[in-house]
């Protein structure tokens, strides 16, 4: 008898398992264009830590993709623009970043900012935002020392880890108790 009751309890697992990353691969993501914060006092910032900034989006975007098998869809750079009414206005603004997700048929928003404190490091940072409530579900850093091209896709796949590992838990909060 329990070891009837511990199958059944396993083969529900691997059902709610397989329905859950069945659901996630229909999750639609837009990740918007990262923004940087340097503030380590070299002026004017590179042009190489404005192309790594610029590197930032098309590397999580691709990461999401393959690695979690999310739909990323497409970023509208002028839309991106229009919405953002200052520095910082989308990842302090959930709402503001969710309207840009339901314009393009997103279930989720990625907003993300590089915050340079310093040459030596930097933090990854980036809100996920339900697009149908406009609520912040993730709040996301990871550290990176230095500036490789290696460290920084490092830093990225993290974030990706991050990002799917609170897509999972919320998936499977949602299908354990049918709340939405």
């Amino acid at each position: 008898m329990k070891h009837s009751i511990t199958r059944w309890a396993w083969l529900l697992g691997v059902i709610m398992s397989l329905s859950c990353a069945a659901s996630l691969a229909e999750t639609r993501i837009l990740i918007l264009d990262f923004e940087l914060n340097d503030i380590a006092g070299i002026t004017p910032t590179p042009q190489e830590e404005l192309e790594r900034t610029a590197s930032l989006g098309p590397l999580l975007r691709d990461a999401i993709a393959k690695n979690a098998g999310y739909k990323v869809l497409p970023t509208n750079k002028d839309e991106q623009a229009k919405a953002n009414a200052g520095f910082g206005y989308l990842l302090d603004h959930s709402d503001e970043a969710a309207k840009l997700g339901k314009q393009s048929g997103a279930d989720f928003v990625v907003v993300g900012q590089i915050h340079k404190p310093s040459f030596l490091f930097a933090y990854l940072r980036v809100h996920l935002v339900d697009a149908n409530s406009g609520k912040l579900v993730g709040n996301h850093y990871v550290e990176i020392k230095g500036s490789t091209k290696k460290v920084t896709e490092k830093g990225v796949a993290n974030l990706a880890n991050y990002i799917d590992e609170t897509l999972r838990n919320r998936e499977k909060l949602r299908t354990s108790t049918g709340f939405q």
